[in-house]
Formats: C-alpha cells, sequence, structure tokens
C-alpha cells in the first residue's frame, strides 16, 4: 500500500484530516517518485541480464546447488530458479514504485516458507539466490538508486531467514 493510501485509511479511520507530519510524508514519497520509476525501469529493462548475472554468481559460490541431488540439478529444477529469480525481482518493482515493503509480503512472502517446505526447496538456498540478486541488481543501479532499492531485497532476505 502506497505512502498515499496508509495516510487517507489512517485519517479516515480516525474521523480527521491528515496530519502536518503525514502531508510531509506525503510530500517526500511524491518527490522521490521519479527515482522509483526509473529504479523500476532499470530493473525491469536488465531483468534476464540481472538474472543471469545473479545465478552465475550463485552457482560459482554454490556449485552443490547443480549437482546431483541438489536443488538446481535439472534443467527443470534450474529453470524454476531463473523463474523464480524473475518473480522476485519483479516483488523488489513492486515495493520501489510503492515506496513500501507492503506489496513484497502481500503478493508475494505470505506461505512462501511453507510452498518451499513442501516443495523440499532449502529455504537457505534461496536467501543466498535473493543476496545474489540483490547483489546483481544493485550493479545495474549504482549510486542512490541502489541504495533506495536495497532494502526491499534485504526485506525479503529478513523474511527467508
Amino acid at each position: 500500500m502506497s505512502v498515499v493510501t496508509q495516510v487517507l485509511i489512517k485519517a479516515d479511520d480516525e474521523l480527521r484530516y491528515p496530519s502536518s507530519g503525514e502531508l510531509q510524508g506525503i510530500q517526500n514519497f511524491l518527490q522521490t517518485g521519479q527515482q522509483r520509476v526509473r529504479i523500476a525501469e532499470i530493473l525491469a529493462e536488465n531483468d534476464k541480464k540481472i538474472v543471469e548475472e545473479a545465478s552465475k554468481e550463485l552457482f560459482r559460490k554454490r556449485p552443490d546447488y547443480r549437482a546431483p541431488g541438489g536443488n538446481a540439478a535439472g534443467q527443470r529444477q534450474y529453470n524454476q530458479c531463473l523463474r523464480d529469480y524473475s518473480w522476485y525481482l519483479r516483488l523488489v518493482t513492486y515495493g520501489v514504485l510503492a515506496g513500501d515493503k507492503e506489496p513484497i509480503e502481500q503478493i508475494g512472502l505470505i506461505g512462501v516458507k511453507e510452498m518451499y517446505n513442501s516443495l523440499n526447496v532449502p529455504v537457505p538456498g534461496m536467501v543466498d539466490a535473493i543476496v545474489a540478486l540483490k547483489e546483481a541488481s544493485l550493479g545495474f543501479l549504482g549510486g542512490e538508486d541502489a541504495q533506495a532499492a536495497a532494502p526491499y531485497f534485504d526485506y525479503i532476505i529478513q523474511f527467508l531467514s
């Protein structure tokens, strides 16, 4: 939920106008709008490159994931890992655009641990994957954009840890 929506819902629930602090929060949110859109565009436009770079780095660090018996051993499992990478990257862009972590949780994290456990996908491996995805993504962003995007990756990493 965006900052604007949160402020409006809270004020309405309390039958009041938004406070000056809340209005300042909306103003700050609007001032960062161009940056948030730019970050989302860069991540979306470079999705395949980011996923490729992140997967290479992950499997370089953890070759056991691709080895027989690993969770990305076969081509099918490997393709599913790449699909999940792209999905998590998309979740990050949702959070960045909203300026809030709630879309990440609501759309993608509720029940994810249970799903991975039921599929016998080691959750620590997914944490490793998101760390690699973060590093690859931030390399495409750099500077202030990387600082703005990093907390959304960190939120997923913390949630899965």
